[in-house]
């Protein structure tokens, strides 16, 4: 009986890694090794990263917030404290793309709230 090497399998699953790794720098994008090694490592940072952007988003929305309620003469505490007293329901995304695109509307919540 032949031996079997499995040639078909083993080929597409070394092209699938360098596919992958198409673009880094160096050996990392032609060696199997060092190709492995670094795609492994891109597809923990991508995973890690994909949860770490929603509190980044979430950071700068209330960033910008702060930013447009200080001319007020509030703080971002002081007013998100505000609107939850007056039971206002609007998220901090869509306060701080009010801040940057339309800021007399969002003067006119900051004033309704104050």
């Amino acid at each position: 009986m032949p031996r079997a090497k499995n040639a078909v399998a083993s080929r597409n699953r070394r092209k699938k890694i360098l596919k992958a790794a198409k673009g880094y720098r160096g050996g990392k994008s032609r060696l199997l090794k060092t190709a492995k090694e670094a795609v492994e490592r891109s597809l923990l940072y991508s995973y890690r990263d994909r949860k770490k952007k929603k509190g980044d988003f979430r950071k700068l929305w209330i960033v910008r917030i702060n930013a447009a309620v200080r001319p007020h003469g509030l703080s971002y505490s002081k007013f998100i404290h505000l609107l939850s007293e007056k039971d206002v329901k609007i998220d901090r995304k869509i306060l701080a793309d009010l801040a940057v695109t339309d800021p007399l509307a969002f003067s006119k919540i900051v004033e309704s709230v104050k």
